[in-house]
């Protein structure tokens, strides 16, 4: 079982991620639906997945990956990093 997001025209925001640091405590799947008022640019869809692990991986001290279908992101949480 998995949480689902919404991106719209504001984009990240920091309350945005704050929410995805809750959820991620408890959950390690979240599915994040990336909006026609946000963007249909698979480039930025991929900028998108990205900034939110490399912000997940630093508050959270985890690794984080991503999977894109279509204008959806999953991320996934890992194991802890290796020091």
């Amino acid at each position: 079982m998995f949480v689902t997001f919404n991106i719209g025209k504001k984009g990240l925001t920091n309350g945005f991620l704050d929410l995805l640091e809750k959820t991620f405590k408890k959950n390690e799947l979240v599915r994040i639906s990336i909006l026609k008022s946000a963007t249909r640019d698979s480039e930025e869809v991929k900028a998108i997945a990205n900034k939110i692990c490399e912000e997940m991986n630093k508050r959270l001290k985890k690794d984080f990956t991503f999977k894109i279908i279509g204008f959806k992101i999953f991320v996934r949480k890992w194991r802890k990093l290796k020091k």
